[in-house]
């Protein structure tokens, strides 16, 4: 059990960030990384052995995301912008508060699949394989959602709106 947790400790506070990324509730994070690492132990004598732990917990951590997503859809609307309120002012600085909650804004409006390869990759500092990796996607397909995530963030940040608008003939 020590051995398991010399591995699995390190990787609780990136864990941590990523649920917080995707929730914007701290508790609800805390309960999803709790999660995550119940369901890590519960299925650790069957995780490939020699493979990678951090893309490992950050699969089984977004698989329980994307069941919560499922659920609560079921259930009914989620807490939306105003959770960003409570952002507390970076360094006292009221432009930089805005400027953190219109970025969390513009997060939110992506598309799940082109979120979760930019905070991997822009926040957690994966790489491309690692991502590739945690996703269950090629290489390439992290590649293109980070572009559209990162074109999309781009376009919400100059323009305030989500969706990009298409000319049509």
């Amino acid at each position: 059990m020590d051995e398991i947790a010399r591995l699995i400790e390190p990787q609780i506070p990136a864990l941590r960030r990523y649920a917080y990324a995707l929730l914007r509730d701290r508790d609800a994070a805390d309960d999803l990384v709790q999660d995550t690492l119940e369901r890590a132990l519960a299925g650790w004598s069957g995780r490939r052995a020699g493979g990678d732990i951090r893309a490992w917990l950050f699969a089984i951590e977004r698989n329980l995301f994307l069941q919560h997503i499922r659920r609560t859809r079921r259930a009914g609307p989620h807490v939306g912008a105003e959770a960003l309120d409570g952002i507390a002012s970076p360094a006292g600085n009221p432009e930089a508060m805005f400027g953190a909650r219109d970025v969390l804004a513009g997060l939110d409006a992506l598309p799940e699949d082109q979120r979760s390869a930019l905070l991997f990759v822009a926040v957690e500092d994966m790489s491309y394989a690692e991502a590739a990796a945690v996703l269950e996607v090629p290489v390439g397909t992290v590649m293109s959602r980070l572009s559209r995530a990162r074109e999309r963030l781009r376009a919400y940040m100059e323009t305030g709106r989500s969706g990009l608008l298409r000319r049509v003939k």
